[in-house]
């Protein structure tokens, strides 16, 4: 009588005798972790999946998951891991310097900058990887300051009647050097 269920096609050939009987696979956060170093960036986010599945979330795992997004182009996605890994645990280092990459890769300077100083302060400067980002982003920000723009336009748009527009040169002022009005000819 069928008792329901998915039945396999093909279960493949039996084992050399003396096999061990595997019963839990190897940690997917180490098998992802290989694959990362191999730039199976696709494969290891699968490992870290299946781990999350078997194990749970931790924020070394959600920072892994982040780590292998920002390497496939997935900088929103990333961001929004890390900053999951970063409420279960507001210190956890590798993650803050994950969130700090993506927010520089989104021109987010400031904050990159706010992250990667945390993350600096609570490795104590050990890591040269997060004293350079850290320095990076503090140019950037300084960078990105506002400046006011400035108007050096040599041309101006006119109003030539309804809905009609002509690009002018601009006329320099009166008396200003360059300047063919109010000179003597």
């Amino acid at each position: 009588m069928d008792q329901g269920g998915l039945q396999p096609l093909y279960r493949g050939v039996k084992p050399p005798a003396g096999t061990p009987r595997v019963h839990k696979a190897v940690d997917g956060l180490v098998v992802g972790r290989r694959l990362m170093a191999a730039g199976q960036y696709d494969l290891a986010l699968r490992a870290y999946y299946r781990a999350a599945s078997e194990d749970g979330l931790s924020p070394e795992l959600l920072s892994a998951m982040g780590a292998a997004n920002i390497r496939l182009g997935r900088l929103n996605q990333a961001e929004l891991v890390l900053r999951q890994a970063l409420k279960m645990d507001p210190n956890f280092i590798p993650a803050l310097n994950n969130l700090g990459v993506v927010l520089m890769a989104q021109g987010k300077y400031p904050e990159a900058r706010l992250v990667f100083r945390k993350a600096f302060a609570l490795d104590s400067g050990k890591s040269n990887e997060i004293r350079e980002n850290l320095r990076l982003a503090i140019a950037k920000s300084e960078k990105s300051a506002y400046h006011p723009p400035r108007n050096d336009n040599k041309y101006s748009l006119v109003r030539q009647g309804h809905g009609k527009y002509q690009l002018l040169p601009n006329e320099k002022p009166a008396g200003s050097p360059g300047s063919k009005l109010g000179q003597e000819q």
